[in-house]
């Protein structure tokens, strides 16, 4: 897309951390989110070893917020650039996230490693967007502490549409299942 960026075609591309916090369409595959619902159904936060591994964390609010900001910025500020959405106080080392995940709940939490070290591991920098005047305000505690409570109040549960294979295997099984009774290009709509 950069390469059609001109004056009368404004292109931005907005590069996100990993997303968390509650949304209309959960996913509980992501790290925040995943800990999150672990610590609520067993009490007992899952964490990858070895904790030390980095990773840029971005609330889906001020993900959000940042679009809103995007459509409302001068093209002549944003016209080609590309842009992480974050801030630098968002990378955390999955360890002391664990900490920060389990202090924010309401009940006592255990943690629990598993899996091999991970040795990926990344920080992003945030000072273009933050320049353009764009700050993150959630915080990790915030999204951890609002998943918890919709689990708790049975607002949320985890299913097959909130882990993202899961649901795009589904959504592959569907699509051949379709492709299989449909003529003509299409299906008889019942509801006509």
């Amino acid at each position: 897309m950069l390469p059609l960026a001109d004056e009368r075609f404004c292109v931005t591309v907005l590069r996100q951390a990993t997303v968390y916090g509650y949304s209309p369409r959960m996913r509980f595959d992501l790290a925040i989110n995943g800990m999150t619902y672990g610590a609520w159904r067993d009490r007992v936060l899952p964490l990858m070893r070895d904790g030390t591994q980095w990773r840029p964390m971005l609330h889906v609010r001020d993900a959000a917020r940042a679009l809103i900001f995007m459509l409302r910025a001068p093209a002549g500020r944003i016209n080609g650039e590309v842009l992480n959405v974050g801030s630098e106080a968002g990378n955390h080392q999955l360890g002391p996230l664990a900490e920060l995940i389990r202090q924010a709940l309401p009940v006592p939490v255990e943690i629990a490693w598993y899996g091999d070290p991970d040795h990926r591991s990344y920080r992003v920098d945030c000072k273009k967007i933050e320049a353009l005047g764009w700050r993150a305000e959630q915080e990790v505690q915030d999204g951890a502490l609002e998943i918890f409570l919709r689990l708790e109040a049975g607002d949320l549960q985890r299913a097959g549409a909130t882990m993202t294979l899961e649901w795009y295997r589904e959504l592959t099984r569907w699509h051949r299942i379709i492709k299989e009774i449909e003529l003509h290009g299409g299906i008889v709509d019942l509801e006509e």
